[in-house]
């Protein structure tokens, strides 16, 4: 057992690991819903800068941005939440919802999308069309609900000080997931790019890639200038120096699996051998299991 645990340790690219206990890993505690009893809707608010809110609970972390037309939501939650959303909005305002973004497909993110009516503005990006297509909650009658505006690289909506850019770099947690900066404010929504500080969440069955997620935040990091300010998926509220930082992570890990790969070690050797390294404080496993679905992620990308 001794010999294992010095051959476990690497040291690559600058990224150290070693040897855990094989099933354990740090698990970071859920960041949303936030300490609600099970089976209440309860949802936070938190200023972000005038006019930008973001709404905590039942799901991914919600936007809320009060422009001159009305207000911009950015994700929906689970389905339900559309109500304890509102809530909250109405607790800063008496405009109306008159603009849903969706930051990628999963059912914490659209599931109330449906709350907000068809009459709504829906904007995602292309690929998240097809992937929201493809779920129950928007088929048959639900198809209504489908966004109507799409775009591929990069989109703009409203003017001045309510622009919003919309960018897409590429696959990452899904095959359509978009940053969505509020450039006057200097604030990024990163949705699920930039979940939690750990590793990263691939869901390859809706174009996901763990090969592809260091290149396509990187392109984030050089693609996007002045943003102070970062809502992440499921976690507190962030810095730009945050997202750079898990940029960074995501490459250093990345690099790591595929020197394990090259060397011969299974998915499960590789991550039983990770441990996070002390340099990126704070980061630490979502889920239980997500060392070793961030590891095959990458692995099955290898394998293509």
């Amino acid at each position: 057992m001794r010999r294992a645990l010095v051959l476990g340790t690497l040291i690559v690219g600058g990224l150290a690991v070693s040897v855990v206990a094989a099933g354990f890993q740090q698990v970071l505690p859920p960041a949303s819903p936030r300490g609600q009893p099970p089976g209440e809707k309860v949802a936070g608010i938190e200023k972000v800068k005038d006019n930008l809110y973001m709404i905590t609970g039942g799901g991914g972390n919600t936007a809320a941005f009060i422009t001159a037309r009305g207000v911009v939501v950015v994700d929906t939650k689970l389905a339900g939440w559309g109500q304890p959303i509102l809530d909250k909005i109405r607790t800063v305002t008496d405009k109306p919802v008159t603009m849903v973004i969706n930051s990628h497909t999963h059912g914490d993110h659209t599931g109330s999308n449906e709350f907000f009516g068809a009459t709504v503005e829906t904007i995602v990006q292309e690929n998240t069309k097809a992937n929201m297509e493809k779920m129950d909650a928007f088929k048959g009658d639900k198809a209504q609900f489908l966004p109507r505006k799409t775009f591929r690289d990069k989109t703009s909506v409203l003017t001045g000080r309510d622009r919003i850019d919309l960018y897409y770099f590429g696959p990452g947690h899904t095959n359509g997931d978009v940053v969505v900066v509020f450039p006057a404010l200097h604030v990024a929504h990163a949705g699920d790019m930039f979940a939690h500080k750990s590793v990263p969440n691939v869901d390859s069955k809706n174009g996901g890639s763990g090969g592809a997620y260091a290149q396509t935040l990187a392109k984030a990091v050089a693609g996007i200038k002045g943003v102070e300010t970062v809502i992440p998926g499921h976690s507190p509220l962030a810095t730009w120096a945050d997202f750079k930082e898990f940029a960074a992570f995501v490459k250093d890990f990345t690099d790591w699996t595929k020197a394990q790969h090259q060397a011969g070690k299974t998915a499960a050797e590789a991550a039983a051998a990770f441990a996070f390294p002390a340099k990126y404080t704070g980061y630490a496993a979502s889920r239980q299991g997500a060392v070793q679905s961030a590891v095959q992620a990458v692995y099955d990308d290898l394998g293509k």
